[in-house]
């Protein structure tokens, strides 16, 4: 079984809403929406102080009441985090006690202290990875997720942008595949819909706008969540 907070993904896909700015507003509309989970993406949040990352997390907690993923995303993998992978890492722990879960990336360096720190409590791993250029091969993208499993990760996600639709087929069949929770995602107008279609086969989440998109396709969670009815 795999749990995001009180919510059972094996149950069906989680709507997950990417926080990136006015963070509480922007989270109290992603719930009117009908998002599942809180993504907060503190690197575009410009908060460095761990006393107002938990501050704020506590607050989200408790004025909204949805379960919280937290990450905090180096610049190479797509966010827009200006400090040392050292304090990257050390806020991100810093968050855990406040978090249901923490999505850190495959290459991060310092990524084992991230692991040790998850041991305690009962929270869940997402360990992700994003090619920004291009679609893998089957054999590779299988890999990815099979390394993100085996270094612990609750959730092995892989985000990929596709050249054409046989890129977006061949990252739903390594989605099917998987005989172990994943989240996939392909990235731009070529890939928008895998992010109703993945569900299908067997991607545990899916990621949706508030008001404005955090990564290339990303539909609103309210048309997100009509059409995965319609669909799942």
């Amino acid at each position: 079984m795999v749990c995001i907070g009180h919510l059972d993904l094996d149950k069906g896909p989680g709507i997950v809403a990417a926080i990136g700015s006015d963070a509480m507003a922007t989270a109290l509309k992603a719930k009117s929406l009908g998002a599942d989970i809180l993504e907060v993406r503190i690197d575009l949040l410009g908060i460095n102080d761990p006393e107002d990352l938990a501050r704020l997390l506590q607050g989200l907690k408790e004025q909204v009441g949805l379960p919280i993923i937290v990450t905090n995303r180096c610049q190479k993998e797509g966010g827009q985090w200006e400090g040392s992978e050292e304090s990257r890492m050390d806020l991100l722990i810093s968050a855990i006690p406040f978090a249901d879960c923490v999505d850190v990336e495959l290459s991060a360096p310092f990524r084992t202290r991230v692991n040790e720190a998850m041991r305690s409590g009962n929270k869940a791993l997402i360990i992700s990875s994003h090619d920004f250029k291009a679609t893998p091969s089957y054999g590779d993208m299988q890999a990815t997720l099979k390394l993100a499993n085996a270094a612990g990760a609750d959730i092995a996600k892989l985000a990929v942008t596709p050249n054409s639709s046989a890129d977006t087929l061949r990252l739903l069949t390594v989605t099917q595949d998987a005989d172990f929770p994943v989240c996939t995602i392909a990235m731009g107008k070529l890939g928008s819909h895998t992010r109703v279609v993945a569900p299908i086969y067997g991607s545990v989440l899916t990621y949706g706008s508030v008001d404005g998109t955090v990564a290339p396709g990303q539909l609103r969670i309210d048309e997100l969540k009509h059409m995965l009815e319609v669909l799942v």
